[in-house]
């Protein structure tokens, strides 16, 4: 008997109905939920990779060097991402024994609590080291509800769907994350149009605090959707003991696939949605407010390619876009640092529309359907959602972090950073070309 999730794409023992029965109103509901609840989450998340590229150096890592500040500060953005994994594996099991909709609950209360706690946490100033350990904390707290997130709200919308737009209805979770981050990037655009002394004292809090609002926003949404099919299905077998055990151990393939193809995206969002932004302030010497500004709409046109890239991943396949995506970064990498290295505000527009809408709108896209479609329902969740986050540790919780130190080794320059975007991009390649096409299954 196979061990290879691909040529099982549904546990023998729980068939899953076709959802096609499903209430159109039911569907627009639990794809608002999925699109809404993960905009919330990224909104806290995304807020705090902005504010550490822009704010927390100055406040948590006062009295050194202002690259090492920078440094430490991105050391703390990268905890988040290492929890992230670790929220997919404790959500993931929950999930697959529990249902997708009750994680899903508990992940938007986490992720907001620990947000407005960071907007009340006293400076290094005031409390001294205990401030940026607090902080540590708190963004680990908001990784591992991330990490849980991102696969429930994916799943319960692909799950509810038909088979000719799973691409397109998985999707709805990933475009969350850029409408979130649009979201923070204008409410922490506009405090920063404070005197800088107001905004360092007490303007970057607001955005952090907002967060409750949106949280409960979400929670009432949220409670709202009903449970999977698939997951009613399984609710009447004997379930999987450890559903993250048996993705190691009985579907390597698609799990080490699931990894590595997210890659080149997650690397667009730490180049391009954190890094980028602090090198545009920092060493270009670019408005603030202008490089929040323009991070904004560019999240908007990534909505907008995420919605064209899955779509088309519905009717060609995911394996086909996802690649294309991914070359596009391999022959781009330096053009766009080009871009950025010339310290003009339209040159970085430019350079984020093709780094963080075009690539990643490509390269992650149709990931969701992608992911799910290489596993069985009843280890779905765990899957999907470690594969995912072990993604974006890999590929976005460190490179600003590597970013950052290859600008200083280079003397300056961004040649080494567009190489080692390149070498990001190159894992996902091979990952794809591997990897065999599921939009059929």
């Amino acid at each position: 008997m196979t061990t290879d999730s691909t040529q099982h794409p549904i546990a023998p023992t729980a068939p899953v109905p076709d959802p096609s029965g499903v209430d159109p109103r039911e569907m627009r509901k639990i794809l608002t939920s999925s699109f809404l609840g993960t905009a919330i989450e990224y909104y806290d998340f995304i807020l705090y990779a902005t504010a550490a590229s822009l704010v927390f150096n100055k406040v948590f890592f006062t009295g050194v060097d202002e690259s090492l500040g920078l440094m430490l500060s991105f050391t703390t953005l990268a905890a988040g991402y290492v929890a992230r994994p670790l929220g997919g594996f404790i959500f993931g099991h929950l999930g697959d024994k529990l249902g997708r909709k009750a994680m899903l609950v508990v992940t938007v209360v986490m992720i907001g609590v620990a947000s407005v706690l960071i907007g009340m946490l006293p400076t290094t100033t005031q409390i001294g080291v205990a401030a940026p350990i607090l902080l540590v904390f708190l963004r680990v707290v908001q990784g591992i509800a991330v990490g849980g997130e991102w696969g429930g709200a994916m799943l319960l919308a692909f799950e509810h769907s038909k088979k000719k737009s799973r691409g397109f209805a998985a999707s709805f979770a990933y475009m969350g994350a850029p409408a979130g981050t649009i979201i923070a990037t204008l409410v922490l655009s506009a405090m920063s149009t404070l005197p800088k002394g107001d905004f360092l004292a007490w303007g970057w809090r607001v955005p952090f605090l907002f967060s409750a609002v949106l949280v409960a926003v979400g929670l009432i949404i949220r409670l709202k959707v009903s449970e999977s099919p698939a997951f009613k299905e399984l609710a009447k077998a004997k379930p999987v003991k450890v559903p993250a055990a048996e993705v190691i151990t009985k579907h390597p393939r698609s799990f080490f696939i699931s990894v590595f193809a997210g890659i080149a995206g997650q690397a667009a969002q730490g180049l391009m949605g954190a890094w980028a932004i602090s090198y545009a302030v920092e060493q270009a010497t670019l408005a603030q407010t202008s490089v929040l500004n323009v991070k904004a709409l560019t999240g908007v046109a990534t909505i907008v390619m995420i919605i064209a890239a899955a779509r088309l991943s519905d009717r060609i396949g995911r394996k086909k876009v996802m690649l294309g995506g991914t070359v596009a970064a391999m022959i781009l990498a330096f053009p766009i640092m080009w871009l950025i290295e010339a310290g003009s505000i339209w040159g970085f527009l430019l350079a984020l529309f093709l780094g963080l809408s075009v690539i990643q709108g490509f390269t992650a896209g149709p990931y969701g359907a992608f992911a799910a479609e290489l596993y069985p329902a009843s280890i779905r969740y765990s899957g999907t959602s470690i594969g995912y986050q072990l993604a974006s540790t890999l590929g976005a919780g460190f490179t600003p972090l590597i970013a950052t130190g290859l600008v200083i080794a280079a003397g300056g320059s961004l040649w080494m950073v567009a190489g080692a975007w390149i070498g990001f991009s190159a894992l996902t390649a091979v990952a794809l070309l591997f990897a065999k096409e599921g939009k059929d299954r």
